[in-house]
């Protein structure tokens, strides 16, 4: 994922471009803006000039999957994207990853219940205290 593609991914999950600007500040928006004499890649919510959630990274694939997961999870806490149900089939993606992103491979489907394993308990038989004998006293210091 790039600067290039972000936009696209962001959009297959219901994020509208409004929200996002790429490559310069804008208010009202998250951000993902490359700072060239810091070589970093910057990330953050501006609003009436001012920058919040600020984080910055210095490899690009980085700062844009952080904005994603940022940005997806929104989606996903105010319920406009979820779990899909299993019983019916996946959506084809509508975006095209960039060349030098290999596209994400399904997930296995998860292993079926484990059987509960069932251990006999076994007590130990009742057995008779043996008499109790206290300790023998500590020998008597020798005085010389």
């Amino acid at each position: 994922m790039n600067a290039e593609s972000i936009r696209d991914w962001l959009r297959a999950v219901g994020v509208p471009d409004e929200v996002v600007s790429i490559g310069e500040e804008a208010d009202n928006t998250w951000c993902l803006v490359h700072d060239d004499d810091r070589t970093e890649f910057e990330v953050f919510w501006r609003e009436q000039g001012n920058r919040y959630d600020w984080v910055a990274f210095t490899a690009e694939d980085v700062a844009c999957h952080y904005l994603f997961g940022r940005l997806a999870w929104a989606q996903v806490a105010r319920g406009a994207v979820g779990v899909l149900d299993r019983a019916k089939p996946a959506p084809a993606p509508t975006i095209a990853p960039s060349a030098s992103v290999a596209p994400p491979t399904p997930a296995p489907p998860p292993p079926p219940p484990a059987r509960p394993v069932i251990t006999p308990v076994l007590t130990p038989p009742a057995v008779a205290p043996a008499a109790f004998k206290p300790a023998p006293p500590p020998p008597a210091a020798q005085q010389g």
